[in-house]
């Protein structure tokens, strides 16, 4: 058996889902060589659970989505080895990036996390630019020296004791199957974004729901070179302004809310 199959420290793999098919079954194989795979799953209605129950070697759980945050930090307490591969359901880990995180946890030298590059595909065609570029996350870390903050609820961050590294080989992510699952992904994420505005007492503009949404589509297509994906591009960056625009809809929703129920229960 090779090296590969049998690292010399332990790695456990963690991925969140919800309704994931057409993802997961790759993100699945691409991990394979982990000694553990734990999913949790947020009650998925389109087989996501009943086909991970039929994969060898996962260990599905279903737990209710509260957050990004507090879901991944329940899948990190269900994880029994210190080595921490977090990846999302839409992820994929190519052979050379498996040799590379072997190859890394087993190094006595080995920094406590690491950050992970992405090659974002539009199905199956590279993104280039778009605004993802530079992209980079936390994806491979010690347990014991890493913990998720609960500062933030969606784009969830990593606090780490100790130094984080990065691999140089990349992350595959598929971030669009089609147009409504991206747009449905976006509008999710903004709700999730005016929650935590809301819970930090940041208040409804309506000038910033003009502006935002207009700065991050003309960000992202045109500076950070957008329009050079052609048809690609305009479809990613407009979903994504979109997301912004849900934002402050919702935070205009939750703030009305709160009022109605500020004034409901007055004396």
């Amino acid at each position: 058996m090779s090296e590969l199959h049998t690292p010399r420290q332990k790695i456990s793999a963690l991925i969140i889902t919800y309704n994931e098919m057409g993802y997961i079954e790759k993100c699945i194989d691409s991990v394979s060589f982990a000694d553990e795979i734990i999913v949790v799953d947020s009650f998925s209605t389109d087989g996501t659970y009943e086909y991970l129950q039929k994969r060898d070697k996962v260990n599905v759980i279903q737990n209710p989505f509260e957050n990004f945050t507090a879901q991944k930090s329940f899948a990190l307490r269900q994880a029994s080895n210190d080595w921490i591969l977090f990846l999302d359901a839409d992820e994929v880990v190519n052979t050379k990036l498996q040799e590379e995180i072997v190859e890394t946890v087993n190094n006595p030298k080995a920094c406590e996390a690491y950050w992970f590059y992405r090659k974002f595909m539009f199905q199956n065609t590279k993104l280039n630019f778009s605004g993802w570029q530079t992209d980079k996350n936390h994806r491979l870390f010690r347990k014991s020296k890493a913990r998720f903050t609960d500062k933030k609820i969606v784009h969830e961050t990593l606090e780490v004791d100790g130094n984080s590294c990065i691999l140089k080989e990349k992350l595959t992510h598929f971030c669009y199957k089609n147009y409504e699952d991206y747009k449905g992904k976006m509008l999710h994420y903004g709700r999730l974004k005016a929650k935590e505005a809301f819970y930090k007492e940041k208040h409804f503009n309506y000038l910033f729901m003009i502006v935002k949404p207009f700065w991050k589509f003309f960000n992202h297509y045109i500076l950070r070179l957008g329009f050079l994906d052609g048809k690609k591009g305009i479809i990613i960056c407009y979903l994504n302004a979109l997301g912004v625009l849900e934002r402050y809809r919702e935070l205009k929703r939750l703030e009305k809310k709160n009022q109605l129920t500020y004034y409901l229960v007055m004396p």
